[in-house]
């Protein structure tokens, strides 16, 4: 009898502990694929038993180009159609062009149940740079990039959509169909939905380092980007938090705004690097 009872009582601890994780949904980066993920997945599981990770498989590779809103479109559905299944909510993780398309799902979809939104190294202020440029258009210069950026065949594509040339924004703000509104530079009739999408998180986690060398500036990847004199603006120094244009300072304020700095760490590095996954995420996947 006394077997017996010990006995359930380690089962009943463990169904509660197991029952404790959230599930997790995963978006990859440009260029790349659910594969890129399966480290951070793989990782989730063994630390977190039990734990529900859905690993999307949407817009690998060069599909990863199109439209960042047709791609908020169909894997928000597809995140929608999850958390109906757990109404106790989920978490969110995207990593570099995946951590910005994770974001802009919570606010175009702000009937969302997720809790905390993990954004690992992605462009949230906008890109502007040599490195990444030429990852995917090699040939074209980073100063002439704006001319096919900001014309109607440039927003077609996802790094146009966040293409932020801080030497032409009259440009950015006339052409990108994107980034000044999902960031409520520009207000539309669902900038409330989207401040709302962002207020109702537990946590916002923004991941980034200074040796990234692929986000740049580095800093947008905490919303910092550049300001007068090719100057690097922090978040709290901008309009997007001063206004509070998306709920930013009312995260902050409330102690749910983490800003989290790692030096030493390659952008290609961040979803492959266990001590990240252990230090820096797994904590906030209760």
């Amino acid at each position: 009898m006394m077997k017996f009872t010990l006995l359930s009582y380690i089962v009943i601890n463990l169904l509660i502990v197991t029952q404790s994780y959230k599930p997790v949904f995963l978006i990859h980066g440009i260029m790349t694929g659910s594969v890129c993920m399966d480290l951070i997945k793989a990782r989730i599981e063994e630390k977190h038993p039990g734990t529900m990770v859905f690993n999307t498989d949407r817009f690998g590779g060069w599909s990863s180009l199109e439209n960042m809103w047709y791609q908020a479109q169909q894997i928000g559905s597809d995140l929608i159609n999850i958390t109906q299944l757990y109404p106790e909510g989920i978490h969110l993780l995207g990593y570099s062009q995946g951590a910005l398309l994770s974001r802009t799902i919570l606010q175009a979809f702000p009937e969302h149940n997720v809790k905390n939104f993990i954004s690992l190294s992605g462009p949230q202020a906008g890109q502007y740079g040599t490195d990444f440029l030429h990852l995917i258009f090699p040939d074209l210069a980073l100063k002439s990039a704006f001319e096919l950026f900001y014309s109607r065949v440039g927003q077609h594509t996802s790094v146009g959509n966040y293409w932020n040339d801080p030497y032409h924004q009259t440009l950015y703000k006339e052409y990108s169909q994107y980034l000044p509104y999902v960031n409520n530079e520009i207000k539309s009739n669902r900038s409330e939905e989207f401040k709302k999408g962002i207020t109702k998180l537990n946590k916002m986690i923004l991941i980034g380092g200074p040796d990234d060398n692929v986000i740049t500036p580095w800093e947008s990847s905490q919303f910092g980007y550049y300001g007068e004199n090719n100057t690097v603006v922090n978040l709290i120094d901008r309009d997007i938090y001063k206004n509070d244009l998306i709920g930013l300072k009312t995260l902050d304020d409330a102690g749910r705004l983490k800003i989290i700095t790692v030096p030493g760490v390659d952008h290609f590095m961040w979803h492959l690097n266990i001590s990240i996954v252990d230090n820096f995420i797994l904590p906030y996947l209760d």
